[in-house]
């Protein structure tokens, strides 16, 4: 009866897994405070697709760790970038399966300032030269076999131009993951332990993203930041982080009517990790109560580091 009547339901389709590459190693590593984490080489794509797919999850988001860094990332938007060898890789070992690849499309893996753009002689970001560049790598993303181009660089203007640069290169086809909502959040510490994309200087004497990510404290503007990227042709919308903003979720989903995506990040997968590694939680337990709130507050998808655990999981596994 309980699950007769049972309102949020989780389905392995809903997940979507966060997967890590580096130019940089020949086998797998891991990242103390990502644990069970982790980062490929550019290779063994099969026993990759193998492992993603055997445990229920359909749809992955591609970071990747270049070989050399420098002030205008360019390995971002180089055909011979991390992230496009690793679709290339992904998609070439399906072997007749289906898996969804979503690209992050941003420049704070690939600039050796640790900013999401072009900086300033002042230390800001170039808010403009920025976006042309994101445009450029949204069009070699799409070339490599993206399935979505997803933005997190929280720039004025940068849908309508990755919209743009997509278009006029016969990608209209290409869906954009706009990172509407991301906050400037201490909640990404652990990601950027993985992706070595900690913010080094730029933005003034700043250490920070706060000049172009959200502030914590607003509610409002989180939703006019979502209707701006609606309207320059976003087709998919998400608030980042998930836990701490189930009220931005759940404001956005009654607002906008369209494929609404939470970001369960870094941090909150490594606070349930430690703490149930200290015997203080059961962590399958939490795990799930976890995604079904963030479901629950009106989430069409989830991506998180859970999600092969969280798939097998409902699979009865």
């Amino acid at each position: 009866m309980r699950s007769l009547v049972r309102e949020t339901h989780l389905d392995p389709s809903d997940l979507i897994l966060p997967v890590f590459f580096d130019a940089n190693i020949d086998e797998v590593k891991y990242t103390g405070s990502m644990p069970g984490v982790p980062t490929y080489p550019l290779s063994g794509y099969g026993s990759i697709v193998d492992d993603i797919l055997g445990s229920g999850v359909s749809s992955v988001i591609v970071f990747g760790v270049p070989k050399k860094k420098d002030a205008v990332g360019s390995d971002a938007y180089s055909d011979d970038g991390v992230v496009q060898q690793a679709t290339r890789g992904l998609k070439g070992a399906l072997d007749g399966r289906e898996l969804l690849v979503i690209t992050d499309l941003c420049m704070c893996e690939y600039t050796d300032h640790g900013h999401c753009g072009v900086l300033r002689e002042d230390g800001d970001v170039d808010n403009d030269a920025t976006i042309e560049l994101y445009g450029r790598i949204a069009v070699s993303q799409a070339r490599a076999g993206a399935d979505i181009v997803a933005p997190s660089g929280m720039m004025d203007g940068q849908i309508d131009a990755i919209r743009t640069a997509l278009d006029a290169e016969g990608f209209d086809d290409v869906p954009i993951m706009a990172y509407s909502a991301k906050y400037q959040s201490a909640y990404y510490g652990p990601f950027r332990d993985i992706a070595c994309s900690a913010p080094a200087c730029g933005c003034g004497a700043r250490k920070d993203r706060a000049t172009y990510q959200m502030d914590p404290a607003n509610r409002r503007e989180a939703l006019r930041e979502t209707a701006t990227d609606l309207d320059e042709g976003a087709d998919i919308v998400m608030v980042k982080p998930a836990g701490p903003y189930l009220d931005i979720i759940r404001e956005t989903a009654d607002a906008f009517p369209v494929p609404l995506c939470a970001y369960q990040v870094s941090g909150e997968y490594a606070m349930i990790k430690a703490a149930a590694a200290n015997g203080w939680i059961d962590e399958g337990r939490i795990m799930m109560e976890s995604l079904v709130g963030i479901k629950r507050a009106g989430a069409d998808m989830i991506i998180t580091y859970f999600a092969k655990d969280a798939a097998r999981m409902l699979r009865g596994e």
